[in-house]
């Protein structure tokens, strides 16, 4: 959880606590924030990066939680304090476990060499369960790492928000003949995550290509001492609709070597 004790300090400092969030989400400098917490000794409570990673409803400080707000960039340097729903719930899988049989004829011995989410994630696309999951034998993969978004604007609730240049990061992403598929992957059991994970991607793909844009959540299982791959497809009804995230169809899959 980002450091309540920092957070409350920074909203006392700026006055926050007199802002109506109803009205508009308050904008909040990094140079605040250092400002604000310059006497903390512990790197948890004065980083600002560590302070603004609040990727679950649990890790927001408890004045994020009692005033229903969560955190958004907006540039390089600023950030929109907003109140609404921030995040998406990721519903369990319960549909049985499916066989799913490579289409590989060989034996991966090198994805059993560490234990990352980038490293089980690039197992599912070797053996072509992301391809056969979307039904696009054409994927490859072409986008990993750290972009910057362009310029665009976009709702949160009745709220318009605007941002440029904000740093998003996929797990991995994969350009088809008609499609990019872009894939957030998490190693444990997660029940929800910030929908600026999905959102932000989606958004920079969709101006930057005329192709249909899909996301994906993406974790590996051990259930009953093997290793399961659950995959959910979810999708933007509004594009300019930060909340018109709804969830598509959803998988868990037993890869056969």
């Amino acid at each position: 959880m980002a450091s309540s004790t920092s957070w409350k300090k920074i909203f006392e400092d700026v006055e926050m606590d007199k802002h109506n969030f109803d009205v508009a989400p308050f904008v909040l400098t990094a140079k605040q924030i250092k400002v604000a917490c310059q006497d903390y000794r512990n790197t948890s409570e004065k980083e600002v990066r560590i302070l603004c990673k609040q990727d679950t409803r649990e890790s927001r400080p408890q004045v994020f939680i009692d005033n229903g707000l969560f955190i958004l960039p907006k540039k390089n340097g600023e950030y929109y304090i907003v109140k609404g729903e921030g995040y998406i719930d990721i519903p369990d899988i319960t549909a049985p476990i499916q066989d799913y049989d490579s289409k590989l004829d060989f034996h991966l011995e090198s994805s059993k060499v560490g234990d990352s989410e980038m490293q089980y994630l690039d197992f599912a696309y070797a053996n072509s369960l992301i391809r056969t999951f979307m039904d696009d034998p054409t994927l490859v993969l072409t986008i990993r790492g750290r972009k910057y978004t362009p310029p665009f604007s976009f709702k949160v609730g009745q709220q318009e928000l605007s941002t440029e240049s904000v740093q998003t990061e996929v797990d991995a992403g994969y350009e088809g003949k008609n499609s990019i598929v872009l894939i957030e992957a998490k190693n444990s059991n997660a029940t929800d995550t910030i929908i600026r994970q999905l959102y932000f991607p989606f958004r920079q793909w969709q101006e930057n290509t005329k192709k249909k844009v899909y996301t994906l959540f993406f974790e590996r299982r051990f259930i009953e001492g093997e290793t399961i791959f659950y995959i959910w497809q979810y999708e933007f009804t509004d594009p300019n609709n930060y909340n018109s995230i709804h969830l598509v169809k959803s998988g868990r899959f037993r890869i056969i070597e």
